[in-house]
């Protein structure tokens, strides 16, 4: 855990606009700044970011948040790897509690301490050791790929240039077994065998004999989202298995986390509104060559989850280009599984198939770019892929075949969380099935909508729907108006039970973090509430308040929401003596029914 009151040191050291700055570049408008939102597609600045309360929101998509939850965003980091980012650029140390067991132990004779003797204190590694130590193994590799003709006439063979191979850092690990000792010659012979196992970069035997684990093979640099090489790709010159031959599982790399070129691809996405996601790392590196700079690919592993998560984050627009042969098919197939639950509406998702025979390197190097981007525009969207591949495995002329591809859609449905998407899938099955949509939502037991008609949107001023939310809001922008709060009046609401939740936790918040001023509260409750059920409430409650200003009259808003919980609970004791007979009512609930019936 991470204290609170650090979160807040550190939020008050760092400033947003410097923190949003380094990727998305700002205009200065009025008080604030604007940009297109990095978070979707648009050709008008709806992006804005907020110095005074040092957080930014995007009237278009919604997305808001802290200079941390920029981090997360826009980074794909999760909370914690967000907080020592920022905190590493302030020069604050994150406190971190650990157990004498579990505290890593620095390696003596390691990168940072390469002078002393050979004797260990531990078995693991600092992380920053360890990422020196892919550094220096990058570096070797590439002085190696110099001196290789075999490995030069590959490359060349591929039609990659001197070019594309020194702005993707490629380089050979030589054939023989302990090559990499050579990288290393100023440490001790422990602790560079206990860094380079760590890291992945050799294999130990049983018998304590160890050997490097890339041998023969091309070597590509795997970054993360800061930029750190924190694995590596091999692949075979010519023949021989595996074809591809990752970094496993370290304290550094988790290949079911990482995409090969997403960090040096996120500003070409960006620009050209779509991510294309492939699957090999040659594949990247030609499309690229070929001005196609926003391709990234899975690491030897099918997609999952947190790829698309990560993709979904960068754009609007995600193509999976696959062969077209039965493994490609399969292997779209699982993405298209991972991405039902990640897609949310205004998200795209397509999947696009070669020509038998062809990958993205080969067809790019046979037909060029145009041709190449002229297929991404044929990409089959997610839905038309689903009921295609659903609708080939049964027979549609029966009546069985069409019960059996309702079915088999249920579970897949099921995962949509997009409301909208849902809803045209749903009409979709409908449509292929000949069931009416009301049927198929008996079957597949879908809760249906209300069919009244939505009702008009309440002007933002000069209250809300609610008095919960109202007071909310002047909290949010004001917290010292927690003393002034009537904490009876914080009853049990049916009505706006989420609400009233969200307020409770918010005053409690408060109360246990007294220090919060006006300008620290919004961007210290969106960080507090990163993970918590009520973080999209209190974040739209916080857009509402970007049009208030020093003018406006905070008193006569406190004032008026109280009232209005006034006179609800009024309303609701009344109610409850009415609902009592007559006979039942005690002298002095008459006297309380007389008094509450003059408001």
């Amino acid at each position: 855990m991470i204290s609170q009151s650090f979160i807040q040191d550190l939020l008050n050291r760092v400033d947003i606009v410097d923190v949003i700055e380094r990727d998305v570049p700002l205009r200065k408008a009025g008080t604030n700044y604007t940009a297109c939102c990095p978070f979707h597609s648009e050709k008008t600045p709806s992006f804005t970011v907020t110095p005074t309360k040092q957080f930014y929101h995007c009237f278009g998509c919604g997305a808001h948040g802290s200079a941390i939850g920029f981090m997360m965003e826009y980074g794909g980091m999760n909370f914690v790897e967000a907080v020592s980012e920022l905190a590493a650029r302030v020069g604050m140390q994150v406190p971190v509690q650990e157990s004498e067991s579990f505290r890593p132990a620095r390696e003596a004779g390691s990168l940072s301490s390469a002078a002393t003797p050979d004797k260990t204190q531990g078995t693991e590694s600092s992380f920053q050791d360890l990422l020196e130590v892919m550094n220096i193994a990058a570096r070797f590799y590439r002085e190696q790929l110099k001196h290789s003709k075999s490995a030069i006439a590959y490359l060349k063979k591929r039609g990659l240039t001197g070019e594309a191979a020194a702005r993707f850092a490629v380089g050979y690990a030589p054939a023989g077994w302990q090559n990499l000792d050579a990288a290393f010659p100023d440490y001790a012979a422990k602790a560079r065998t206990n860094l380079l196992v760590e890291a992945g970069l050799i294999i130990e035997s049983d018998d304590g004999k160890h050997y490097d684990r890339f041998r023969d093979r091309i070597m590509f640099p795997i970054l993360d989202l800061k930029g750190r090489i924190v694995g590596f790709g091999g692949r075979v010159l010519e023949q021989g298995e595996p074809k591809y031959l990752n970094s496993p599982e370290t304290p550094l790399f988790q290949k079911g986390r990482e995409l090969y070129n997403l960090f040096a691809a996120r500003r070409p996405i960006r620009e050209a509104g779509r991510v294309v996601m492939v699957e090999g790392y040659m594949d990247v590196v030609a499309l690229s060559q070929h001005g196609i700079e926003y391709a990234v690919a899975a690491l030897g592993t099918a997609t999952t989850p947190f790829h698309i998560q990560k993709l979904l984050r960068q754009t609007d627009n995600v193509v999976f280009c696959f062969d077209g042969d039965k493994a490609g098919r399969k292997a779209a197939w699982r993405a298209l599984e991972d991405s039902l639950a990640q897609l949310v509406d205004g998200k795209n998702i397509g999947f696009l198939f070669l020509p038998e025979g062809e990958d993205p390197d080969s067809y790019v190097r046979n037909f060029g770019k145009e041709a190449f981007e002229g297929l991404l525009k044929q990409a089959l969207p997610l839905s038309v892929f689903l009921f295609r591949e659903l609708s080939a495995r049964v027979d549609l002329t029966t009546s069985e075949g069409r019960a059996k591809l309702v079915q088999d859609t249920k579970p897949l449905l099921a995962r949509v969380t997009a409301p909208g998407l849902a809803l045209m899938l749903l009409k979709q099955l409908a449509e292929i099935s000949g069931a009416t949509q009301r049927e198929l939502e008996d079957i597949l037991k879908i809760r249906r909508a209300s069919s009244s008609p939505p009702s008009r949107k309440r002007a933002p001023r000069p209250q809300p729907a609610s008095p919960y939310r109202w007071l909310i809001q002047v909290l949010l922008y004001d917290p010292g108006y927690v003393r002034n709060l009537d904490r009876t009046l914080l009853m049990d609401s049916q009505e706006y039970a989420e609400e009233m939740t969200a307020l409770a936790a918010l005053v409690e918040f408060i109360d246990t973090h007294p220090h919060l001023g006006k300008d620290t509260a919004i961007p210290s409750a969106i960080t507090y509430f990163h993970d918590s059920p009520h973080r999209a409430l209190l974040q739209k409650a916080e857009s509402e308040t970007l049009a208030w200003d020093n003018n406006i009259d905070l008193e006569a808003e406190f004032a008026g929401a109280l009232a209005r919980l006034r006179e609800m609970q009024r309303k609701q004791r009344m109610t409850r003596l009415h609902n009592k007979p007559l006979s039942m009512l005690t002298s002095e609930e008459k006297q309380e029914l007389q008094r509450l019936a003059v408001p």
